[in-house]
């Protein structure tokens, strides 16, 4: 028993480490300091823009971001997961393959957040920072996001990841091969809460400290089963709203 309370309290440090690391990584990328012993030329290949760097260096930005913001929300399943350890149902390497599944979900969407961000920068659509220059696409990022919030989808997607347990008692086996596949399944989930909040990162910037410490703390907040029916729908009508005060303002300054 105390070796497995050693090896839990270790996995959490691991884990809240990795979180540290994600944000001072990003801290050091956008000041241009170098906060860690990374290969300075990694952190000049990600401060340059989308249309000058490669698609490697943009996607480990991405990845970067994706720990950063994502790893946090992740912590209710997590929690939930070992402490199904008190009935000899987990343990923490069935936990460290879960983070693997999730992890792995994420960078396939980091993937096509790198891509994306190429593309739109290559149409000068972007800054060098990551943020839109079109007032219509701006416009429709608020839009897409903010609809989104009423989706059936979204609701759907809600409901597993704010009812761990639930979602754990429908598909547990024992074993880190079946974990890796939850944590995979979780991940999708996941991705299906964050995918058009994570778009927005297209508005505040990829490279805006204040804007991803934001997103983190609302979906963060969004998958608490007490707390977060309460914040989808108004933030929906926030991003709405943010949506026609950017054509109107386009239209009538």
């Amino acid at each position: 028993m105390a070796t497995y309370l050693n090896l839990r309290n270790l996995f959490w440090i691991l884990f809240y480490l990795s979180i540290s690391i994600s944000w001072i990584a990003l801290f050091t990328q956008i000041s241009a300091n170098n906060l860690i012993d990374l290969p300075r030329a990694l952190w000049q290949g990600l401060c340059l823009s989308a249309q000058e760097v490669d698609y490697l260096s943009l996607w480990k930005m991405w990845l970067l971001m994706a720990a950063a913001m994502m790893l946090p929300s992740f912590v209710p399943a997590l929690r939930c997961f070992l402490d199904l350890s008190h009935a000899n149902a987990s343990t923490p390497r069935d936990a460290v393959a879960m983070v693997m599944g999730y992890g792995a979900i994420w960078a396939l969407a980091a993937a096509m957040g790198a891509g994306l961000q190429q593309i739109l920068a290559q149409k000068a659509l972007l800054s060098p920072l990551g943020a839109s220059l079109s007032t219509l696409l701006t416009s429709v990022l608020f839009g897409v996001a903010g609809a989104y919030q009423f989706s059936h989808l979204k609701a759907a997607c809600l409901a597993k990841c704010r009812m761990p347990l639930t979602f754990f008692l429908q598909r547990w086996t024992k074993g880190p091969t079946r974990a890796f596949k939850m944590g995979t399944e979780l991940g999708v989930i996941c991705f299906g809460c964050c995918w058009a909040l994570m778009l927005l990162a297209f508005v505040g910037g990829t490279m805006n400290l204040l804007w991803m410490g934001a997103a983190t703390l609302f979906m963060s907040l969004e998958k608490l089963p007490q707390l977060g029916k309460f914040t989808t729908k108004p933030m929906g009508i926030l991003l709405l709203g943010a949506s026609a005060y950017t054509i109107l303002n386009q239209l009538w300054p």
